[in-house]
């Protein structure tokens, strides 16, 4: 029988009573299953910021204090999550003490910046996966705890090899895929901590911020699984956004490709990048609420393989403003050979990626993270390409995305389709700044203004769902 990877994120860990819900998911599939967890919810934040703050207080008590402190306070949040979910005191001890090992590990990584003054990458990639390593020691103590057959497998123990690029790695399948396969073979329940796999040196790479869908999907192809179950604190794939839009539609089934470009423009159900490792399997992924125990094992929102138009084509109106764009200009740019490739070879060589290009004859627009802003925009200028006579920045715009199969070819149903996305903004009173269609099969997008972003997705929801 196939396994399915079942993957349960920080939202789904908050507070000590959430290993309950957690475990009583496991206990609903009553069959072999490998779990897949994040860190703890705002763990990996504050390591982010432990990280940094040890580097730029490098060698002084101060630093070392703060550092040992936020040590201290992972025990003493452990020791309340036991608490809350083990009663025997023996298992707790032993619990505790398995803990206390890891974070120890973590403690002098962390001394160790303060003794060297820097942080490497590879010390970066491994105190950040702690988080994750965290996690997965502790579901598996408590699991066992309450009768149930399981047993940790980390990384590193799995063979889970990535191509060693750290802060940003993907999974080698090739070289993967015979060692995961046989290590999580077996009858019992797996818990692998998500977020990084191992270099062929045997040192952590992270899969990127939100990383642990990643993680899961690598280990679903890897074993074939029957499906990757996803369990959130929402329903599932929706319309828009129910911050912006009043009653958003559910959503039961979408391809890879939409599923993919909703999560890439903005919606925080899935990493972009997870479809990529089942995209040729055509393993199933479901989302489900964990919240919801009433629903049994019902998922809210399905993504397969099945490429469907429906009659209304778009399925979803989503938005982001993790953008900025990043504009050349010149009387010729557009035309101009070698431009475009020099600033893309140099804002990849310092690990920038661009999002979207969006060109002319007198401008190049292209896309960036907005953290990345400045940093593009100083190695641009300092370049002084030729036919470039001004490089300027704007950080204060947003993305809003209509995503359905069949997007570029609705002529049947009336005017195309980011022709009324952007028709209705504008009729809104929304200050349009790009608009793109044809880059995706399954997505139109337009760039906005920053404050204008919920007016915009309010128009174009109410343009194609009526509310």
């Amino acid at each position: 029988m196939k396994k399915i990877v079942v993957k349960f994120g920080g939202s789904n860990l908050r507070q000590p009573q959430d290993i309950d819900r957690v475990i009583s998911v496991v206990q609903t599939y009553n069959r072999p299953l490998v779990l897949v967890v994040s860190a703890f919810f705002g763990i990996t934040n504050t390591l982010i910021a432990c990280v940094q703050n040890a580097k730029e207080g490098a060698g002084t008590k101060a630093a070392l204090a703060e550092s040992q402190d936020y040590t201290q306070h992972l025990r003493r949040l452990k020791r309340e999550i036991i608490a809350a979910n083990v009663s025997n005191p023996a298992d707790r001890d032993r619990i505790e003490k398995a803990l206390a090992v890891r974070i120890d590990q973590l403690d002098r990584y962390l001394t160790g910046i303060h003794c060297i003054g820097d942080v490497p990458t590879f010390v970066y990639d491994a105190i950040l996966s702690y988080g994750e390593r965290l996690s997965s020691l502790l579901l598996t103590e408590v699991l066992l705890t309450r009768g149930v057959p399981a047993r940790e497998a980390l990384p590193e123990d799995i063979g889970l090899i990535t191509d060693g690029v750290f802060g940003n790695s993907a999974c080698d399948f090739a070289a993967s895929t015979a060692s995961v396969a046989q290590a999580l073979s077996g009858d019992e329940v797996i818990i692998v901590p998500g977020f990084y796999g191992i270099d062929k040196e045997g040192k952590a790479t992270l899969f990127g911020r939100g990383g642990s869908d990643y993680s899961a999907a690598s280990i679903a192809c890897c074993i074939c699984a029957e499906s990757l179950d996803v369990w959130k604190d929402v329903d599932g794939f929706l319309s828009a956004d129910p911050g912006a839009v009043s009653t958003p539609r559910s959503i039961s089934q979408l391809n890879y490709l939409e599923a993919a470009e909703l999560s890439y423009f903005g919606a925080k159900i899935l990493h972009p990048r997870t479809v990529e490792p089942l995209f040729n399997q055509d393993i199933p992924i479901r989302i489900l609420n964990i919240t919801k125990p009433e629903r049994g094992l019902q998922p809210y929102t399905v993504i397969n393989a099945q490429r469907k138009v429906t009659k209304d084509v778009v399925k979803s109106v989503t938005s982001t403003e993790d953008v900025a764009i990043l504009k050349l200009h010149g009387p010729g740019v557009g035309f101009k050979s070698g431009i475009l490739a020099h600033v893309t070879n140099a804002l990849d060589s310092n690990g920038i990626n661009i999002k979207s290009v969006l060109t002319a004859q007198t401008a190049i627009n292209i896309l960036l993270a907005r953290d990345h802003l400045d940093a593009a925009y100083a190695i641009v200028a300092e370049h002084h390409l030729a036919g470039v006579v001004e490089v300027s920045r704007n950080a204060e715009v947003a993305i809003v995305a209509v995503v359905g199969d069949g997007v570029l070819e609705a002529s049947d149903v009336g005017s195309a389709i980011a022709s009324r996305a952007l028709s209705a903004a504008i009729a809104s009173g929304v200050r349009v700044c790009l608009a793109a269609a044809g880059a995706s099969e399954v997505a139109a997008y337009m760039l906005v203004h920053q404050d204008d972003c919920k007016l915009a997705l309010q128009a174009v929801h109410a343009e194609f769902f009526g509310v």
